[in-house]
């Protein structure tokens, strides 16, 4: 392990630290801060030649910023003469900008991934990203994409419902197969879908719940909250049709807008999330929220990458 150089972004820092602490290796030292006009400055305080680097870098809010710190240090560090440099984003920013859904729309996803790889130009030799709003993203790239699922920390902590009735709603029929892989793991527990009608970005509409959730303890399972407009109206149906308990779960909890309101006085029980986005002050504003730890996964992941051992069984 003496060639594995970690190095941390601003976007998730103390992530960064915890996979350092699982893998028992010191983080790379590095000043990353802005210029007086808001620019991103870089310095990199120690030699990464010959290293295998791993940098970290969720591309979370502030989006923008975090994404230009991202390719300024994948330009820096091609320019230090890393012998190989491998991108972890344990958030993909943009990626429900996949397809054109409207004519003359961009297909944001495709335009960061560009950037991605000419930012870090033939030493860029893979991405670890984990659960990709849309698993095509991953053809995006030009370069292997290791796509990580944290399914398993939230099965350990519904572990806590065995023999239980249970029923795993999914928000839409795109996470459907979400949803059948949690179930199958809760013991085969009933899945529901929500018949959902969005007239704009950030804006749905439940129309029903297709599934039976009567007297049964309720688990919305997503891939991201975002304003939590769909999760709570998804909690609220719940408990219209009968749901005894409803839980939220999601790995990426971006909560922007007045989620933390939203969900506050919704009927949801206990707020679920994995540690790939900081969530800053509203980890204290929410009144039940559970974190859950993510940093042995990317830690497995990057230790397998490095002695060059198949990461497959992590999938």
């Amino acid at each position: 392990m003496d060639k594995l150089t970690i190095l941390s972004g601003n976007g998730n820092s103390d992530l960064t630290q915890r996979i350092c602490a699982y893998l028992g290796v010191k983080m790379c030292d590095a000043k990353i801060g802005r210029f007086k006009d808001g620019e991103v400055e870089v310095d990199i305080r120690e030699s990464v030649r010959g290293q295998d680097v791993f940098l970290i870098q969720p591309t979370c809010p502030p989006v923008n910023e975090n994404l230009v710190e991202l390719l300024v240090l994948l330009d820096a560090l091609k320019r230090a003469s890393a012998r190989r440099i491998n991108l972890v984003m344990p958030y993909y920013g943009y990626a429900r900008q996949d397809r054109k859904v409207v004519p003359r729309a961009p297909i944001s996803a495709k335009l960061v991934a560009d950037m991605i790889q000419v930012a870090g130009g033939n030493k860029l030799e893979r991405l670890v990203a984990s659960e990709l709003h849309a698993g095509q993203i991953q053809g995006f790239f030009n370069i292997p994409v290791d796509h990580l699922y944290t399914k398993d920390v939230f099965l350990d902590h519904f572990s806590q419902f065995d023999g239980k009735r249970l029923v795993v709603i999914s928000p839409d029929a795109g996470g459907i197969d979400r949803a059948r892989a949690y179930a199958q793991r809760l013991h085969n527990a009933d899945i529901a879908i929500v018949d959902k009608r969005r007239e704009e970005a950030n804006e749905s509409k439940i129309m029903h719940i297709v599934g039976d959730v009567k007297d049964k303890i309720a688990i919305i399972i997503d891939d991201m909250i975002d304003t939590a407009g769909t999760t709570v109206q998804v909690a609220e149906a719940a408990e219209k049709y009968g749901a005894l308990e409803i839980y939220a779960a999601c790995t990426h909890a971006l909560l922007s807008d007045n989620a933390v309101e939203r969900i506050n006085n919704s009927p949801i029980k206990e707020l679920i999330v994995a540690n790939t986005i900081p969530l800053g002050e509203k980890e204290n504003a929410l009144q039940r929220l559970r974190v859950l730890d993510t940093s042995h996964i990317f830690g497995d992941a990057i230790e397998k990458i490095h002695v060059e051992k198949s990461v497959s069984a992590l999938f």
